[in-house]
């Protein structure tokens, strides 16, 4: 059933768009939100509920690039698609590279609205698993002492425990037993187990041996 993970931020600054356009996808099954402006949908600020940007790229006070780089500095909570009108496919390539869904030539067919939705609310679906296991993973090492956090921090750059032992003041031998503290606490079997949930949490940044 529709709800808000549903939910459609239509943008444009010809009321008979908003009509036609919601009304589209109202009747597809969507929760729609219209805005007359970027500067409106912008003044919702942290109030915005997570869903598609279905935005006009030519409008008036700001135009779509700049409310688009705009929504971008909030995160991928916003999935962009970009309305276009006859010669602006420069400008659509602009909005594909700075991040958007896609871009829909005025007058669009349902279809390919739909189809484009379809690919934001995927990309929705995937952000959202994403912060769920950076969440999970902040949880597990939050479990770490800071000394078996020090140990992870060195596993994660990839160091030996002679190195990390050297590097924290402490023998190898208990390195040894705070990595092994490390693996029970993350609830993991193998260190690249534990490195997962460390890169998932934020811990440093994956290395392809790892």
């Amino acid at each position: 059933m529709p709800d808000e993970k549903r939910l459609v931020h239509l943008v444009d600054d010809d009321e008979a768009i908003r009509r036609s356009a919601s009304f589209m996808l109202r009747t597809s099954g969507f929760v729609v939100k219209t805005y007359a402006s970027g500067l409106e949908l912008l003044d919702a600020g942290k109030a915005l509920e997570p869903g598609c940007v279905l935005l006009d790229v030519r409008m008036p006070g700001m135009d779509g690039l700049e409310v688009q780089q705009a929504l971008h500095k909030r995160g991928p909570r916003l999935p962009v698609i970009v309305m276009t009108g006859h010669g602006d496919v420069s400008v659509a390539v602009q909005a594909m590279k700075a991040g958007a869904v896609d871009f829909l030539e005025k007058p669009f067919e349902k279809a390919s609205l739909l189809e484009a939705l379809e690919d934001g609310f995927a990309r929705l679906a995937q952000a959202g698993a994403r912060a769920a296991r950076a969440d999970e993973a902040l949880a597990r090492l939050d479990t770490l002492t800071p000394r078996e956090r020090e140990v992870l921090e060195g596993l994660v750059k990839g160091h030996p425990n002679k190195t990390i032992a050297y590097d924290l003041g402490i023998s190898p031998r208990t390195v040894e037993i705070h990595r092994a503290n490390v693996m029970s606490k993350l609830g993991v079997a193998s260190l690249s187990e534990a490195l997962r949930i460390a890169f998932a949490a934020g811990l440093g940044e994956p290395r392809s041996e790892a």
